[in-house]
């Protein structure tokens, strides 16, 4: 079942996914009146109605597409935790982030996006990273390359001797361990940044703007759709046990994201402690 959807239906996500930005996020962008606004875990962790009704809409929308399927999407986890479990079950699941870099779009600056991706037993299959006032979109199939707007991309590799540019766990969302892990990366050849919207970030690693990522949350939402984007574009990446991060387990963190297997195991070895 899973192979023939992903042969033939492919497209009417891509729309589903259009729609549920078109009607729930666009017409809230730098329209957001101050009670669409709300905090869930303090004043940086902010919701809005935008995320809650998109999130709705594509559940509706892409449950009825793929019967059977299930819904792991970050508001729906918010209200119960237990949905995460979908992720170690045998139905495909949908994983998504209605609104991803809410606090830009809080902000009006249009650096935000709708993740959505398709996984089965752990396995990303498929993803879309939809930046709707940007007007991109990047999807990705498994085996199948890395596309944005239709084209091919890939993410090559750092020019020799060259900075390495790394955008890394916001300040805003990272712990005190956390800040120690991520310290390490402040060493000559090394240039890290806080990062915006996760999806966005994958996005820039993907296209080869960036060279690396350094995350230290495991949220499957921020991560499965840019994780197949970043490796069907020829990256790779890495936890601090020297293991793939996966979806469906706990894992170390935090974990490196690079334009190749070299960059991705550099960050890695960095974040370790390790030369």
């Amino acid at each position: 079942m899973i192979d023939a959807f992903l042969a033939h239906d492919l497209p009417a996500v891509e729309e589903a996914i259009r729609k549920a930005a078109a009607a729930e996020v666009m017409p809230r962008f730098r329209q957001l009146a101050d009670h669409e606004v709300d905090q869930k875990s303090g004043p940086h962790d902010l919701v809005t109605d935008a995320d809650r009704l998109a999130e709705r809409h594509l559940t509706a929308s892409l449950t009825r597409l793929l019967p059977g399927s299930a819904v792991v999407g970050e508001e729906a986890v918010h209200a119960d935790p237990e949905v995460y479990g979908a992720l170690r079950g045998d139905a495909p699941v949908w994983i998504v982030d209605p609104v991803d870099g809410t606090r830009q779009f809080v902000e009006g600056d249009p650096h935000f996006c709708t993740l959505v991706a398709l996984a089965l037993h752990g396995e990303i299959l498929a993803s879309w990273t939809y930046a709707p006032a940007l007007d991109v979109l990047a999807t990705a199939v498994r085996g199948q390359g890395a596309h944005v707007n239709g084209e091919r991309i890939h993410s090559g590799s750092p020019r020799p001797g060259a900075e390495l540019r790394v955008a890394t766990a916001h300040p805003l969302y990272t712990s005190e361990e956390d800040r120690r892990y991520l310290s390490r990366l402040d060493v000559p050849g090394v240039a890290p940044r806080p990062c915006g919207s996760a999806g966005l970030e994958y996005l820039r690693v993907a296209r080869g703007e960036m060279d690396a990522l350094a995350f230290t949350w495991p949220s499957a939402w921020d991560h499965a759709a840019g994780l197949l984007l970043v490796g069907e574009a020829g990256g790779a990446q890495s936890t601090v046990d020297r293991v793939p991060f996966r979806i469906d387990r706990d894992n170390a963190l935090p974990f490196a994201v690079g334009r190749d297997e070299a960059t991705a195991v550099r960050v890695r070895e960095l974040l370790r402690g390790e030369d």
